[in-house]
This record gives structure tokens, C-alpha cells and sequence, in this order.
């Protein structure tokens, strides 16, 4: 047989790993060397993580209001706890001051301090006393100091007798009382007030 009869015959290589540079552009064939369903998948694993990322922001957040507003829960609890045990203790104090009046009155009626009854209350008032200090009560029964009003209340004013007496305390009218270094109840007090003398012209 001639050679003159041969048909020419042109390979054309269509395995994506073998085009190069030189494929025609026209074509539509995809440059990737990754098929597209793995692109798609990498596409869908970003966004998910993308939401990941988004979900785990907020949940922090929400975290953080959640602590924050059971903190202010617990500080709330505790004032209002606190609030009720002072009123409590302070409504006490007014047994202490029936005890201390009780055993004034026997006293100014003659009552001998040997008395078994003035005795007996005596000790109840030092009982209640030692039971508030257990709970960190101190008494505040001012002297002739001068006037606090962070410690003491006015409830009287009375002519100085000397002018160096202005502002100081003359008399107890029911002694006050601190739990720690706050005042739980302020004593009330008579002060000195030094008379003001009108000058003529």
C-alpha cells in the first residue's frame, strides 16, 4: 500500500492535569486543578465556619450579661438581707432602752441597788447588752464631748452656762448605738447654745 493514501491522524490530550498555558480560552474548560464539588464543599465549610465564629461571639456575650447580672443579683440579695438584720437588731435596741428606763425609775424612787428585782433586771439589760455585742453592737453614750452629727441627733438645745460649753453635749436623752464603724442608730442628745447678747449701738 502507497503512503499517499494514509489518512493524517491529530491527538488531542483532553485530561485535565495535561492541558497547559496553551489551551484554547474559548473553550469553557475550568484552570482549577480541584473538581467542583471540592470547591463547593470548601465554599460551604467557610461559611459554616464563618457562622461558627459568629454563634461562639454571641454566646460569649450572652455569657457575660448572665454573670453580670447575677453578680448584681447576688449584691442585691445581700443589701436587702443586711437591710432586714439591722432593722431587726434596731428594734431591739428599744427593749435595752425599756430596761434602762425601768431600772432609772428605781432608782430615782429610792429603790436599794441591793434589791432583788433591780438586780434581776440589771442582769437581763447586761445579758441583752453581751448578746448585742456578739453581733458587733457597741452603746455610744456620749459625754460632755461636742456634737457629732454623724454619731448624735439634736433634740434639745440649752443655755451654755459658759460660752467654752457652746456646742457640746449636756445631756443623754437615749443613748445611740454602731454596728462595726457604721452608726446604727444615732444617740439623742441635749446641747449647749450659747446665748447671743444684743450689743446697743
Amino acid at each position: 500500500m502507497s503512503d499517499e493514501h494514509e489518512i493524517p491522524v491529530k491527538v488531542v490530550d483532553r485530561r485535565w492535569w495535561a492541558r497547559g498555558a496553551d489551551s484554547d480560552p474559548g473553550s469553557g474548560e475550568r484552570t482549577s486543578l480541584k473538581p467542583t464539588y471540592v470547591e463547593e464543599l470548601e465554599r460551604q465549610v467557610a461559611e459554616k465556619d464563618k457562622q461558627v465564629q459568629e454563634y461562639l461571639g454571641k454566646y460569649r456575650q450572652a455569657a457575660q450579661e448572665f454573670e453580670s447580672a447575677r453578680a448584681r443579683m447576688r449584691k442585691e440579695v445581700a443589701k436587702d438581707a443586711e437591710r432586714s438584720r439591722r432593722e431587726i437588731l434596731v428594734s431591739l435596741l428599744e427593749v435595752v432602752d425599756n430596761l434602762d428606763r425601768a431600772l432609772d425609775s428605781a432608782r430615782r424612787a429610792g429603790t436599794s441597788a441591793s434589791d432583788p428585782l433591780l438586780q434581776g433586771v440589771d442582769l437581763v439589760r447586761q445579758q441583752f447588752l453581751a448578746k448585742l455585742d456578739g453581733f458587733g453592737i457597741r452603746r455610744i453614750d456620749p459625754g460632755a464631748e461636742p456634737f457629732d452629727p454623724l454619731l448624735h441627733e439634736a433634740v434639745s438645745a440649752v443655755p451654755a452656762a459658759d460660752p467654752s460649753q457652746d456646742g457640746r453635749i449636756v445631756g443623754v436623752v437615749r443613748p445611740g448605738y454602731r454596728i462595726g464603724e457604721e452608726v446604727l442608730r444615732p444617740a439623742l442628745v441635749a446641747v449647749a447654745k450659747a446665748t447671743q447678747v444684743s450689743r446697743t449701738p
